[in-house]
C-alpha cells in the first residue's frame, strides 16, 4: 500500500524570514475542541480515495507567489506552528497603509473604521499615528479611548443607537454623532444636548462588491429636513455624510455624492444654517483576486471632485477607511480537512476547510467576496472545485456557484493560507457555532 501522506506544511511554502517576528498577541480564548461522533462508509471510502494518493512532493514556494503573505507572516507562521485556523496580522502593514492614506488625502481627517478590525495593537498604533477613529457602538468606542485616541477624536458613526448608548457616549466625551431620521435626531437632543450631527446621505452603491446602499442614509432632501430638525433641537446641524460601498474600485464613486453633499450645503446656507463638513465614508479597496487603484488614485479622483462641486470652498472632510486599511495586513491559515465527491461520476470535487462562514469568511455570502487562497501544490494542475466550511450547517459554503479553482493533488491536512483577511474577519467569528472556537488572531 502507498504511504499515506495527510500533512502538508507551510514550511515548504517559503524560506524562512531572516526578521525575526515580534512578539505576538492572541486574542481569542481556546475552548474545548469538540469532535463529531461517526462517519458513513460511503463518506469514508470517498474520503480515502483521496487519502491514498501520495502527493507527488513540491519545491519551495517562494514568496513572490503570495502577494499578500508578508515575510514576517510566514515565518511567524513557520516558526510558531500556531494550532487550528487563526488570522495574522503584519503591522508594518497597516502602518504602511496609514502612511498611504495620509499621504494620498492630506487634507481629510483619517477616522479609522474600527468595525473592520478592533485588535488592541491595530488601534493602538492607528492612535499613536494620529488616527481618529468611526466606532458603531460604545464598546469600539471604549475600545479606541483604550488604545489611546481622545473623545474629540472619535465619531460614533452608527445612524442606529439606542438612547442610553448616545447618553454614555456622550458622558465619555464624544460629541459627533451620525443621524438619518427625525426620530434618531430626537434621541440625540435628549441624551447629548448641544452636540454635533452629521446626516448620512443614499448612495446607489454601483461599482461596490459589498452595497450599503439600503439599510443607511436618506435621500438628499429629507438630509436638509433632518439637518433643519436637529437645527430647531438645540443640535450643531454640522455636516453630512455617505458611504459609496465597501470595497468599490470605480475612481469616480465619490463624484454624484458630492454633488449629493454640496445640494444639501446649498439648501441649509438658504436657511441660515452653515454646514462645515462633508464624511465621505470609507470604501477604500483591498488587492483581492483582480488589482485596485492605488490610494493616491482614489485621492486624485476625489480632490477632483471636491474641486467639481465645491471650488474654492471645500469643507472639513472625513475619510473612514477600513478594508483598505487593514485588509491587505492579515493571512488566515487553515488546513484541508476533506477532499470528497458526491457521487462516482461527479465532475467536481468539494474541499472542506477548517474554516468557514461561521468562523471569519462571513463575506463570501453570496459569493461576494472572493479571497487568494495559496497552497503549497499551486505549481499543480489547478481544477475548480465547490469550497466549504466544517460545520453542519449547508450554508456554511464558500464558493459553488463560481467555484474556485484549486490544485488537483490538494490533500486532507495541507496547510492553505486565505489572503486579504486582515477585514471583516474576527469581528465576524464571535460565537462557537457547532463548537467550533471563535477564529484566534494573532498580531506581529
Amino acid at each position: 500500500m502507498p504511504e499515506v501522506r495527510l500533512g502538508y506544511s507551510l514550511q515548504s511554502m517559503a524560506d524562512k524570514a531572516e526578521l525575526k517576528p515580534r512578539r505576538a498577541l492572541i486574542h481569542r480564548s481556546r475552548i474545548e475542541r469538540m469532535h463529531g461522533s461517526g462517519v458513513s462508509t460511503g463518506w469514508f471510502q470517498s474520503m480515502c480515495a483521496y487519502a491514498l494518493c501520495p502527493p507527488r512532493k513540491r519545491g519551495i514556494l517562494d514568496q513572490g507567489n503570495m502577494a499578500m503573505t508578508t515575510a514576517r507572516i510566514i515565518d511567524f507562521i513557520n516558526t510558531r506552528r500556531p494550532e487550528g485556523p487563526c488570522l495574522v496580522v503584519d503591522l508594518d502593514v497597516v502602518r504602511n497603509n496609514f502612511k498611504a492614506f495620509r499621504h494620498a488625502m492630506p487634507d481629510s481627517s483619517i477616522y479609522y473604521a474600527v468595525k473592520a478590525n478592533p485588535a488592541p495593537e491595530i488601534l493602538r498604533l492607528l492612535a499613536g499615528m494620529g488616527s481618529s477613529f468611526d466606532c458603531a457602538s460604545v464598546a469600539e468606542i471604549e475600545m479606541a479611548l483604550d488604545a489611546g485616541a481622545t473623545a474629540s477624536r472619535v465619531s460614533y458613526g452608527n445612524t442606529i443607537k439606542k438612547e442610553r448608548d448616545i447618553a454614555r457616549a456622550h458622558a465619555l466625551g464624544v460629541n459627533l454623532f451620525a443621524v438619518d431620521s427625525h426620530e434618531e435626531v430626537e434621541k440625540v437632543a435628549r441624551a447629548a444636548p448641544g452636540a454635533r450631527v452629521f446626516c448620512r446621505v443614499l448612495t446607489d452603491g454601483e461599482g461596490a462588491e459589498w452595497p450599503l446602499s439600503r439599510k443607511f442614509g436618506c435621500v438628499p432632501q429629507m438630509a436638509v429636513d433632518v439637518l433643519v430638525y436637529a437645527h430647531q433641537h438645540g443640535l450643531v446641524s454640522y455636516g453630512v455624510s455617505f458611504h459609496v460601498g465597501s470595497q468599490m474600485t470605480k475612481l469616480d464613486a465619490w463624484d454624484q455624492a458630492l454633488a449629493d453633499a454640496k445640494r444639501v450645503f446649498v439648501q441649509l446656507a438658504k436657511q441660515g444654517i452653515e454646514l462645515k463638513m462633508v464624511n465621505m465614508g470609507g470604501g477604500f479597496p483591498t488587492k483581492y483576486l483582480k488589482d485596485v487603484p492605488t490610494a493616491e488614485a482614489y485621492g486624485q479622483a476625489i480632490f477632483g471632485a471636491l474641486k467639481k462641486h465645491f471650488g474654492n470652498h471645500i469643507p472639513e472632510t472625513i475619510i473612514e477607511p477600513g478594508r483598505g486599511m487593514v485588509g491587505n495586513a492579515g493571512v488566515i491559515k487553515a488546513e484541508v480537512v476533506l477532499v470528497s465527491k458526491k457521487s462516482d461520476n461527479d465532475a467536481h470535487r468539494w474541499v472542506f476547510l477548517d474554516i468557514g462562514k461561521f468562523g471569519g469568511l462571513a463575506e463570501t455570502m453570496d459569493e461576494a467576496i472572493r479571497y487568494p487562497i495559496r497552497t503549497a501544490r499551486d505549481g499543480d494542475e489547478m481544477e475548480p472545485c465547490v469550497l466549504a466550511g466544517p460545520t453542519c450547517d449547508s450554508a456554511d459554503v464558500l464558493y459553488e456557484k463560481n467555484m474556485y479553482p484549486l490544485p488537483i493533488t490538494l490533500s486532507i491536512g495541507d496547510e492553505v493560507l486565505i489572503e486579504g483577511t486582515g477585514a471583516y474577519t474576527t469581528t465576524y467569528s464571535a460565537v462557537a457555532f457547532n463548537g467550533f472556537e471563535p477564529l484566534k488572531a494573532y498580531v506581529i
